[in-house]
């Protein structure tokens, strides 16, 4: 089997949410196409179980996530990255290290479903909202014709991509 043709890295600041759900979407929805990883810059000591759960609702794998710091993808011998994608509103205002090859870079923010304070079921109806719009996000980035695509036309639709709402 060939490697991806795609490394796709989703920032965060806590990288126990959001940025490990869309994780774990574009690496089932892009399978060898994409190669998705998730990070943040201050990463929480563990992976959301409510995000957990959620992954597994989906069907998707839901094992080997773990809250990681941007730095090992700006490290020597990290995976060469394509796109990254901040998902939340802190990540997107913090200055990210430089990214070996530019990749293509865009503002995908989602509201904090870990911030949601509540009962059980509305925290549970916090992550099942993030989910689905990352899971749109997701689709419409699959749709893009990436290759035929054009540099500044590619980077538009990116940013447009973060606008969708639902």
């Amino acid at each position: 089997m060939t490697a991806p043709a795609y490394n796709v890295l989703f920032l965060c600041t806590g990288n126990s949410a959001r940025s490990i759900m869309a994780e774990a979407l574009l690496n089932a929805a892009g399978r060898g196409t994409f190669k998705a990883y998730s990070a943040g810059s201050h990463p929480k000591p563990d992976v959301h179980p409510l995000a957990l759960d959620q992954i597994r609702k989906a069907r998707l794998p839901g094992t080997g996530y773990r809250s990681k710091s941007w730095s090992e993808f700006s490290a020597p011998g990290a995976p060469k990255l394509d796109f990254v994608f901040t998902v939340c509103d802190n990540a997107a205002n913090e200055v990210c290290p430089i990214w070996p090859g530019q990749p293509m870079t865009a503002h995908w923010g989602i509201p904090d479903p870990a911030a949601v304070e509540g009962t059980e079921e509305f925290k549970q109806k916090a992550f099942l909202k993030a989910f689905l719009q990352l899971q749109t996000r997701i689709k419409l980035f699959l749709a893009l014709p990436v290759k035929s695509l054009d540099r500044l036309s590619l980077q538009q639709k990116l940013k447009d991509i973060g606008k969708v709402a639902d």
